[in-house]
């Protein structure tokens, strides 16, 4: 949806810098940096953003919201708030004290589930706590992103996992409208695609 990605673009939640990438924690260079929870700062971005995940999810049937932490969660809360569903949501680890536990808050075995995730890179976090929703009895609908940097990893990562991942926009729908809007040139559009299919070779030329 090229409406959020103007959005996204607009407030700074994602920049594009492929002259002077950013570094990851992982050592790795990329030309993109992503963090929606900007849009929690800026009501009509943020409005935007919960009518379309509402919009993606109502039809599904579902009966739980599950926001991945920490990211996740304010999004996951908006939409079940609107849609009157139970909110869970999924830490990155078991809590390391009291009942230990992954999942904060309860559901019905067989319950249908949407994971809420702000960001898919390449989907690991967010697979592990569909996982997780799995294992406590759960049935993951789909796992439900806001923006996605459609990297070759998440498609691989999907097809081994079983589950399916959907973005509300993607690094595609972002560079159309970041070349349309003179953010970047075509040229350097073209770099970040060549990013998306493969981080780690761009990484190391970039650095090289």
């Amino acid at each position: 949806m090229k409406q959020i990605a103007e959005a996204l673009l607009k407030i700074e939640a994602v920049t594009l810098s492929p002259e002077n990438p950013y570094t990851w924690s992982s050592g790795l260079k990329s030309p993109i940096y992503c963090d929606n929870r900007l849009t929690l700062s800026h009501p009509e971005v943020r409005n935007l953003i919960v009518d379309a995940l509402v919009e993606a999810i109502r039809p599904l049937d579902v009966d739980v919201i599950a926001g991945t932490a920490t990211a996740g969660i304010p999004h996951a809360t908006l939409v079940a708030d609107r849609l009157g569903l139970p909110l869970v949501y999924v830490r990155s680890s078991a809590k390391g004290h009291g009942k230990g536990n992954l999942i904060e808050g309860r559901f019905e075995r067989g319950a249908r589930v949407v994971v809420i995730e702000d960001l898919l890179s390449t989907g690991e976090s967010s697979i592990k706590a569909a996982q997780a929703v799995e294992k406590a009895g759960g049935k993951v609908v789909k796992i439900q992103a806001i923006f996605s940097y459609s990297l070759n990893r998440l498609t691989t990562n999907l097809l081994d996992s079983g589950l399916t991942a959907y973005a509300l926009t993607t690094l595609s729908d972002l560079l159309d409208v970041a070349v349309d809007q003179q953010h970047i040139r075509e040229d350097e559009a073209a770099s970040l695609h060549d990013w998306r299919t493969d981080p780690t070779s761009w990484s190391e030329r970039v650095t090289s």
